[in-house]
């Protein structure tokens, strides 16, 4: 298994602020608890962080079992995303989720507002690249009867309906340009109008917004207004992706088995080692969501109570990047021994680690070619070798996205990334990157193709 890989270096605004950076919210923080200044040192802003657990008994609780509020996790990476969530729930600035897709970043979301004084009040959630700009404003502010064609009665927006609780926007990255600039005005002056409306209303509404593109960036681009990010970033919480705590996946997978189990009325009740050491090889771009998802469908074709490597052999194939990462996929398949089996502790319980019982390659990986020829068995059988080295070669690849066809679908799109992402069709997160690498401003696509 490979090292989990750094954490990236904090992305910059053009003002200088760092977002999803701990050190200056935790300042912040240790200062309103203490009653210091802003020069007190990193030493006490770690001292006072490290104090919630402490301080705080239902997270001592959250750590010893594993799972805090439906997030799953020991790691230290998912500790510190625990403590940030008692300490900024307990508050009542607006919170901004960073992470990568299938993080589960609502999850988070969910747990502050659980965690907040807002909790017996409605938590509502808004995907914002789901809708067209034309129903953006309605849906989120609401419209009056006769505001438009269609609009045959009064509709409460999702401003309305968050009344007194939480609202969280996912993919605020998508959000257009002119529906920032009308939140970011419901955000300082706590009033908003409905489509066709002519009464201001009030709003007590505590937003949570999250974001798997880099704001920052899209900042400089034109493509988010910088005093909006401003308004909701007030208190950042970054999600480490699944690479980054592979340790917790020991306890993911029986959290999954068990919910299956319940579901299914089927006892399944572990996985050998063999597959959790596949599973712990492979980099996970869908993150928990994929994961759950790889188990879901592994557990349905698993007709025994034990999931061993070879029933993750269809799904291997459909991934030519699993094959490329994992050189041991092979050799641990025909490793496996039934009785190799490791029991998974359930939740609540305790187990052995599985680094204890997994074997350690003691020799170097096996040169490319016989990586490749194992590949090849696995990946699909009767292809050989060279079929497996096009693969690895095309894993390695990002998908290529040509800057004028990027700036074609822009336009065709009117701007929205995530209907020129279905017309390149790649996913949005790609797209983001691609105008990221090519500085190509969305907004500046879509003056010019009104002006044409």
């Amino acid at each position: 298994m490979s090292a989990p890989r750094p954490e990236p270096a904090p992305e910059k605004t053009p003002g200088g602020s760092v977002p999803g950076g701990g050190a200056t919210l935790g300042r912040a923080d240790g200062a309103a608890r203490t009653g210091s200044s802003s020069s007190e040192t990193t030493g006490d802003i770690v001292d006072v962080e490290g104090r919630v657990v402490a301080e705080i008994p239902e997270l001592q609780r959250a750590y010893d079992r594993g799972i805090f509020h439906g997030l799953v996790g020991s790691s230290s990476a998912m500790r510190r995303v625990f403590e940030k969530i008692v300490l900024y729930g307990r508050a009542d600035s607006h919170v901004l989720i960073t992470g990568e897709t299938g993080t589960g970043k609502e999850l988070v979301a969910r747990a502050l507002h659980l965690e907040s004084p807002r909790a017996g009040k409605p938590f509502v959630a808004l995907n914002c690249s789901s809708l067209n700009e034309e129903l953006f404003e309605s849906e989120l502010f609401g419209h009056e009867k006769g505001s438009f064609t269609g609009a045959m009665r009064a509709h409460r927006g999702r401003f309305e309906r968050a009344e007194g609780g939480s609202l969280f926007l996912d993919e605020i990255g998508d959000m257009p340009l002119r529906m920032q600039t009308k939140l970011l005005r419901v955000l300082e002056d706590r009033v908003f109008e409905r489509v066709g409306g002519e009464v201001e209303l009030p709003v007590d509404v505590r937003i949570f917004a999250a974001t798997n593109v880099p704001l920052g960036r899209a900042i400089e681009l034109g493509a988010f207004r910088a005093d909006l990010y401003h308004r909701v970033a007030v208190l950042p919480i970054r999600v480490p992706p699944l690479r980054d705590r592979l340790e917790d996946l020991t306890a993911l997978v029986a959290h999954f088995l068990e919910a299956l189990n319940r579901r299914y009325r089927r006892t399944v009740r572990a996985l050998t080692p063999e597959a959790l050491r596949l599973l712990e090889e492979y980099h996970w771009p869908g993150n928990i969501r994929e994961l759950r998802n790889v188990l879901e469908r592994v557990y349905v074709e698993t007709p025994g109570e034990v999931i061993g490597a070879r029933s993750l052999g269809e799904w291997m194939r459909e991934r030519d990047a699993f094959a490329a990462g994992a050189w041991s996929v092979h050799s641990l398949i025909e490793r496996e021994r039934p009785a190799a089996v490791w029991n998974l502790p359930m939740q609540g319980g305790r187990g052995p680690s599985p680094a204890g019982l997994l074997p350690s390659p003691s020799t170097p990986p096996p040169r490319e070619e016989h990586v490749l020829d194992a590949e090849a068995r696995v990946v699909e059988p009767g292809r050989g070798a060279e079929a497996a080295r096009a693969a690895k070669r095309s894993s390695r690849r990002p998908h290529h996205l040509d800057p004028e066809q990027i700036r074609d679908a822009m336009r065709r799109a009117d701007g929205n990334a995530t209907h020129a992402a279905e017309l390149l069709g790649c996913h949005k997160t790609t797209l983001y990157r691609a105008l990221i690498r090519y500085g190509i401003a969305p907004e500046a696509l879509r003056d010019e193709e009104r002006r044409s």
